[in-house]
C-alpha cells in the first residue's frame, strides 16, 4: 500500500513546536499573508507563529508540507528567490530532513455538528515554492484524506476575490462556487468578495475516481 502521507513530489508530517521558525517566515512574507489570512496586516512575531501551530494542532487534519530532502551540497548552494535568505531558513536545522514549504489542514468541527460531516481546507505555501504545482498537488492529497480516510461528505475552501489566482485555481480542480460574501473585505483601499466554493464526495469520485 502506498504511504499515505506521501503524494507525487510531496511529504506530509506532523506539526512540531519546532516548527514555530519556519511558520515565523510564512508570516512574514506579506503578500501571501494578505492572500490568505483576513486579519489587518501587521508585522507577526514568535507569538504569531505560536498560534498558527496551536490553531493547526486543533484541525482534524493539520500538517506541515514538505519536500524530500535534497543533497547537502543543493541546500547549501539554494537561495531563496524572494528575501535572499539561505535555503534553510525555509527548512529544518537538519539538512537531512524533508523541507517544509508549507502547511495544509482541513477544519476541525464542534461536536453538535459533526454529523454533517463538513470540513474546509486551508493552504499556506511558502514564496519561493508558489507557482510550481505544490498547492494543487497538496489539494488533491487533502481531498483525498477528507473522503477517503476520515469520511467526510463535503471539502470546502474559500477564496478573496482579489486573489485571482486562487479562485482560478480552485475552479480547475473542480470546486463548484456555491456563493459569495460581498463586500466582505478591506484591502488596498477596495472592498472585495470572498468566494466560497465546495465539492461532494460523488463530485470528487468522479473527477478523481481513477485516483482513487
Amino acid at each position: 500500500m502506498a504511504n499515505p502521507f506521501q503524494s507525487e513530489r510531496l511529504i506530509y508530517r506532523a506539526v512540531e513546536e519546532e516548527d514555530d521558525a519556519f511558520f515565523n517566515v510564512l508570516n512574514s512574507d506579506p503578500v501571501s499573508y494578505m492572500n490568505s489570512a483576513p486579519f489587518l496586516p501587521v508585522p507577526l512575531g514568535k507569538a504569531g507563529a505560536k498560534g498558527y501551530r496551536e490553531w493547526l494542532d486543533s484541525c482534524i487534519l493539520g500538517v506541515v508540507i514538505c519536500l524530500p530532502a535534497p543533497a547537502p551540497a543543493a541546500i547549501a548552494a539554494a537561495t531563496t528567490t524572494t528575501t535572499g535568505l539561505p535555503a534553510t531558513a525555509l527548512a529544518t536545522p537538519d539538512v537531512s530532513k524533508p523541507i517544509p514549504i508549507g502547511a495544509i489542514s482541513l477544519s476541525g468541527t464542534k461536536p453538535g455538528l459533526r454529523h454533517h460531516r463538513n470540513t474546509m481546507i486551508g493552504l499556506n505555501i511558502a514564496g519561493p515554492y508558489q507557482g510550481q504545482g505544490y498547492g494543487s498537488e497538496a489539494i488533491k492529497w487533502a481531498l483525498r484524506w477528507a473522503f477517503k480516510r476520515a469520511g467526510m461528505h463535503k471539502v470546502e475552501i474559500g477564496a478573496f476575490s482579489y486573489n485571482e489566482g486562487a479562485v482560478r485555481l480552485y475552479d480547475r480542480l473542480g470546486f463548484k462556487e456555491e456563493g459569495r460574501k460581498r463586500q466582505q473585505l478591506w484591502h488596498d483601499g477596495q472592498w472585495h468578495d470572498i468566494v466560497e466554493s465546495g465539492m461532494l464526495e460523488d463530485e470528487w469520485r468522479e473527477l478523481y475516481g481513477e485516483q482513487a
